[in-house]
């Protein structure tokens, strides 16, 4: 089978090369996935980049999300058949003709399903059901913070959020975005590359400030969403783009500290809440969460409020074009690469 390997960290048009390796067994308990697309997300980026720390060595293959067909079924294995069409959920080795992952990270899905929307459904959506549906409670009237909210988890956030009736700030950095934005029913679309973007959403909501923040940034953004913050407020943080484009270590440490440092009585005092997600430790130690999540977004997409989006199609030997798509942030949706 073929495999994309980072071969080397740094810009996308030097990193990958296209090997052959031989097709994988699946053992106990895990599935073999003929993969007829997979996705991107920006952790690909970070892994590429050498800031993802869970990245295998190199030569890596890495990769979260496919969408194919059942090739075959290891031990202990009853839920899912030889032919079914899945999407599913990988740790790592995603970038491949043929994929390994737990069983339980897999769903069935429509034969004519889009192989974009099908992928959008694993890491993305299941990144926003977690956030939105297990981590907190979102109640009608909430005033709620969506980070680059035209990105494939934002697209999802704010699809959850508009189901449970909520107000929206949604933040973008282009004027098609924000423009997208308001089409699909955020009520308060902001530039976030306006230096006083906060102190818009603050005119807005004024005081006691936002129940929620979901930030996907981090750095000097994540201070001022926790500063937005009223009583009872959760912050919940899922992502660190602001580190991506730091060019050395030394630039990475500053923009890390750039969160700031915190101590417990900076959220008790306040009766605020830090809720921090990490997908790829969650499904090694709860996947039967990660599983919950996979069947909320199936059936939610079956019922109609989530609607994932495709925001371009590659083929698999562009790997580093549609890496450097997703890097330069013009996307809208989930990027996917096909096979064949």
């Amino acid at each position: 089978m073929k495999v994309i390997q980072i071969v080397r960290e740094g810009p996308a048009d030097k990193a990958f090369a296209i090997v052959d390796r031989p097709i994988p067994r699946p053992g106990p308990g895990q599935v073999l996935i003929k993969v007829q697309a997979f996705g991107i997300n920006f952790a690909d980026i970070m892994a590429r980049k050498g800031l993802y720390k869970d990245r295998p060595r190199l030569p890596a293959v890495v990769g979260y999300d496919v969408v194919g067909h059942v090739e075959s079924l290891g031990s202990g294995v009853d839920q899912l058949q030889k032919g079914q069409r899945v999407t599913a959920m990988t740790r790592f080795g995603g970038y491949a003709e043929y994929a390994l992952t737990d069983a339980r990270a897999a769903a069935v899905i429509p034969a004519d399903m889009d192989h974009g929307v099908a992928v959008a459904l694993t890491t993305q959506y299941c990144t926003a059901w977690y956030a939105a549906e297990e981590c907190v409670r979102l109640y009608p009237g909430d005033k709620v913070l969506i980070h680059a909210a035209a990105g494939g988890v934002g697209t999802a956030l704010v699809q959850l959020a508009l189901h449970r009736g909520a107000e929206i700030f949604g933040t973008a950095g282009s004027a098609s975005k924000l423009a997208s934005l308001k089409e699909a029913g955020v009520q308060h679309p902001i530039n976030y590359r306006d230096k006083d973007w906060d102190m818009q959403v603050r005119a807005h909501v004024g005081n006691p400030g936002l129940d929620l923040v979901f930030d996907s940034i981090g750095g000097k953004v994540f201070r001022q969403g926790l500063d937005l913050l009223g009583p009872g407020g959760r912050m919940v943080a899922y992502g660190a783009a602001s580190l991506s484009d730091a060019t050395n270590g030394l630039e990475r440490m500053m923009r890390g500290l750039s969160f700031g440092l915190y101590h417990p009585a900076d959220f008790l005092l306040p009766s605020k809440s830090l809720i921090g997600i990490n997908m790829l430790r969650l499904a090694d130690g709860r996947p039967e969460v990660l599983a919950r999540c996979l069947k909320g977004v199936v059936q939610g997409t079956a019922e109609g409020y989530l609607k994932p989006s495709v925001g371009a199609r590659f083929a698999a030997s562009d790997i580093a074009k549609a890496h450097e798509f997703v890097e330069s942030r013009k996307s809208s949706g989930k990027v996917v690469l096909e096979w064949g």
